[in-house]
């Protein structure tokens, strides 16, 4: 899963934190209410929750504190590094993994959470992964994710033309080189496979997508 990006994953590990607090004018809107989205999936949760790219720590951390259970997974080791160096995180036994590719788990899950992560996978990724999440979780069982996607082809192109415009270059390079999802597709992916879905825009970018498990797939 998206492992081609993992150079981009530990060359933005260090600065990760200071990235999402706003320090970089580029990404700024990308990441403005970063820490309301964290709230809004936590509060949204189970109890068993399973996440995907854990990164840094920062949702890990606020799900914890929220009483849950995290199974937190992450390729990096330079972000893990990170998110191991703060008080709240240091015993946590974070899994090494992504998306398609984790430790079998100890326990039945009930949530599946991942914030800026999901876009890393191609399109028959995300149908696949989908597929077997709907394995993992119960029926009732949600999956909760924030990313960034787009309502329509011509949405995306637009905003890629408005962020070369105004010379965010980084960013506008961040947006044609990764898989990021169109909204209508992803809905097709999610009832495919057993879930009934809800999105709603964050910010300019983020949409938060609540997709609970109505139907049992065949594997």
């Amino acid at each position: 899963m998206g492992l081609e990006f993992m150079p981009i994953f530990e060359e933005w590990a260090s600065d990760y934190d200071n990235e999402v607090n706003g320090g970089n004018p580029e990404y700024r809107e990308v990441f403005a209410g970063y820490w309301r989205i964290l709230e809004e999936i936590t509060t949204l949760s189970g109890e068993i929750v399973l996440e995907f790219g854990s990164g840094t720590g920062n949702l890990t951390e606020k799900l914890l504190a929220a009483g849950k259970t995290v199974y937190p997974v992450e390729p990096s080791q330079e972000m893990l590094n990170i998110a191991q160096q703060k008080s709240a995180l240091k015993d946590v036994p974070f899994l090494a993994g992504d998306m398609e590719a984790f430790p079998v788990l100890p326990e039945k899950i009930d949530t599946i959470v991942s914030n800026l992560v999901f876009h890393h996978l191609t399109a028959s990724e995300k149908e696949r992964a989908i597929h077997r999440y709907n394995q993992l979780l119960p029926i009732g069982g949600k999956i909760i994710f924030g990313d960034t996607m787009f309502l329509s082809k011509k949405g995306y192109n637009e905003i890629v033309a408005a962020e070369k415009a105004h010379n965010r270059t980084e960013l506008a390079a961040d947006l044609e080189r990764e898989y990021y999802p169109l909204i209508p597709e992803l809905e097709a992916y999610f009832s495919t496979n057993g879930f009934q879905t809800s999105f709603r825009q964050m910010n300019r970018f983020v949409w938060l997508v609540v997709a609970e498990k109505s139907t049992e797939v065949e594997k």
